[in-house]
This record gives C-alpha cells, structure tokens and sequence, in this order.
C-alpha cells in the first residue's frame, strides 16, 4: 500500500494505472475509519483492479456551528486498517494541497438538499460536491462506492456525476447493521446501555413500515404516524425526522409509487442518529 499526499503524484500513479487498462475503484472518506467504510473497500475490491481510498477532512462542508477541529483524526489506524483490507493507495493531501487558495470555483447543489438533514445544513452539500468534483478528476476512479447510511449524500452524488458527465459508475453499497439491525455508526458508542437497548427500535420501524406498504397502504401520513407512534412508545428520546420521498430525487409525492426513501433521525441524548429504507413501490 502506497501513501500519495499530493495531486501531482496522485495524477501520475493514475495515468500509470490507466496506461496498463487498469480499472480503479475508489472510496471517498473523511477518515476515522469504521465497519461501514471497510464494507465499501471489500465491494471495491471485489469489483476493480486497483482501489483507492482517500481520507480528507473537507472544511467546505463544515457549517459556522460545527466545529471541523473537533473532527475526529488518526490517521496511523486508518493507513492500518486500509493496509489490512490490502487497499493499494491512500490519497492523503492536505488542506492547503486541496485548497492551495481560496475557491474561485465552487459548486452550488439546487435539488436534493433541501429536505432530511440537509434541511439543517445549508451548504453542507455544496462543499461535499465541490470536493468530490476535484477528486473525481483527480483520481478518475471507473466507480465510486458510498453507503446507504447517509441515503442523501448518494442522491446529491449521483445529480453530481449525471449532471456533470463524471465517466464514472457510482455503486451504493448496503448499510451494516448490527445483529438488531441498528446501523452501525461511530455515534453509537454514546448511547447509553438503555437507549443502546431502545434503539433497535429505529430499523424496526422501518421495517414495519415497509410491511405496511406491501400489504397495500398508500397513505403517507398513516405509514409516518404508525412509525411514530411505535419509537415513541420504545425509546426515550425525540423523533427529528420522518419523511417519505421519492428517490433518488427526494421530492414530494402526491402518489406513494416508484423508487422511495423512508428516511429517520432520532435524537438520543448525546448522540443524533439516521436511517433508511429505500424501496420500490
């Protein structure tokens, strides 16, 4: 496994692996690597010749309340665990190598945002384009791989790629559950042993909501309120979000049909987590 921190280098290693008809899969991540992360590397090496994860921490995509020095950073167990799953390069560059100055060009997301967490995130989305428009050029992978966990960053990804003509194939990958079927999140570790225990109930009711809809419901409100009342009655924290969209265009549907989204976030006490379901009607 190679270590690549600047563009340049990063660009020639590419050009060397296109030259010998190499294909390259690629993992875009902000590090502090997790089961979810090494779910994509395995799908990557599964699929391509070469795969190249990169670990950037973007400030573009930090709002004014969100503290990126906060982020967490360790970047000898990240290169550890990517040597163990016999990733073949880290592209590792630094702030000042991605951002040599401030942006002249910067990408603005008009769809896709405006809903589920990005509601609450303004601009969050914009960096997250702006960042991955210059990997993707930089690393010019044959595909892409990211998690259903975060079901809108692989929406606005894939706008971004059609939109732009990126010659590139996004794979989304499943997301890892635990054996309750809670998604497995760095978040999960402030849980308390209680709401650890509660929050089972997050996937639960999205699968009952989906039995629901197999068993011919179409109202949107009946289904959301059936999953609230069920969190509500096995947890203790607070519902953030229920909604119901159309995906991958997350808009509002007037007829419950084609390709949805049932997204959630819950707050617990120290930690906010999300999940989904994204099925065909």
């Amino acid at each position: 496994m190679r270590v690549i921190t600047t563009i340049s280098q990063m660009q020639k290693e590419v050009q060397l692996l296109k030259n010998e008809n190499l294909s390259v899969g690629y993992v875009p991540t902000m590090g502090y690597l997790h089961e979810g992360h090494i779910s994509l590397v395995r799908k990557a090496k599964e699929e391509n010749d070469i795969v190249i994860l990169s670990i950037f921490v973007n400030p573009l995509q930090f709002g004014p309340n969100e503290d990126l020095d906060a982020y967490p950073r360790d970047f000898e167990r990240d290169s550890e665990i990517a040597k163990n799953e016999k990733v073949d390069f880290i592209f590792y560059p630094s702030v000042d190598e991605m951002y040599p100055s401030k942006p002249s060009v910067t990408l603005v997301v008009q769809k896709r945002v405006d809903v589920l967490c990005g509601s609450s995130r303004p601009g969050h989305f914009d960096g997250v384009a702006t960042v991955l428009a210059k990997l993707f050029h930089v690393i010019q992978p044959n595909r892409a791989y990211f998690g259903m966990k975060d079901a809108q960053q692989v929406a606005v990804v894939d706008g971004l790629i059609n939109d732009l003509h990126f010659p590139l194939e996004l794979i989304p990958v499943e997301t890892v559950r635990e054996e309750d079927g809670l998604a497995k999140s760095s978040r999960n570790v402030r849980l308390t042993a209680k709401e650890r225990e509660e929050a089972s109930i997050l996937y639960k009711s999205l699968t009952e909501a989906e039995k629901q809809i197999r068993s011919g419901e179409r109202n949107i409100q009946v289904i959301i309120s059936h999953m609230q009342s069920l969190i509500k009655q096995n947890s203790s924290g607070t519902v953030d979000y229920i909604e119901i969209y159309s995906y991958p265009e997350l808009e509002k549907l007037e007829v419950l049909e084609g390709k949805i989204i049932i997204a959630l976030a819950f707050k617990f006490s120290n930690a906010r987590l999300i999940d989904n379901l994204v099925l065909t009607v």
